[in-house]
């Protein structure tokens, strides 16, 4: 995953693109591909609607890079909530499909559920990126509590730490994962991209 990019990059990059250099989407697609193609599939379990959104995102990007605003955030958060709403207005268009489908055609699906499902999924793409953004320290005792099912004892015997930092980490980590659910459903910025530098 690419690290945030200084502001002064950030500029340099929208101003190509503004004058259509092809090469400069093409050095924003490596940087930002994976990125926005694991939120899409987070959001959306589907690898061919991931597909469908990375190419969107890209496409929108190169159609109007004037729309992104530098004093907004980075240009790795601006994408990241372009991936976002792409993602989110795929989720909403697919649950209407299937229940028009299943209901009939003229059927609405219930609001609260296709809301409860949107953020449901901006939840689970949000707490996948902390996991992937969070210290190796952090991620390392995470993974052994959680999926290797250690208790602090043990993960301070494999990351060879004393248990209080052991302690530490997991509350730490467990810190950071608790945010995945507070932040509203169309904030300013989407899951898990602030302003943070």
């Amino acid at each position: 995953m690419a690290k945030d990019a200084p502001p002064r990059w950030d500029r340099r990059m929208q101003q190509r693109l503004v004058r259509g250099e092809a090469a400069a989407l093409g050095e924003l697609y490596d940087l930002f591909a994976a990125l926005v193609h694991s939120q899409a599939h987070r959001m959306l379990d589907d690898e061919d609607a991931a597909d469908l959104v990375t190419r969107e995102v890209f496409a929108q990007v190169w159609e109007n890079p004037e729309a992104y605003d530098p004093r907004q955030g980075s240009m790795r958060s601006w994408v990241a909530r372009l991936t976002h709403r792409h993602s989110v207005q795929r989720l909403r268009r697919a649950a209407a499909t299937a229940y028009a489908e299943e209901h009939g055609e003229g059927s609405v699906p219930d609001p609260e559920e296709l809301e409860r499902r949107v953020r449901s999924a901006t939840a689970a793409a949000r707490a996948d990126y902390i996991v992937s953004s969070m210290p190796v320290p952090l991620r390392q005792a995470l993974e052994l509590a959680y999926t290797r099912r250690r208790d602090y004892r043990q993960t301070a015997a494999d990351l060879g730490v004393t248990e209080d930092e052991a302690r530490r980490r997991l509350r730490l980590g467990l810190q950071l994962l608790s945010t995945a659910n507070t932040r509203p459903l169309e904030g300013s910025a989407p899951p898990g991209y602030g302003r943070v530098r």
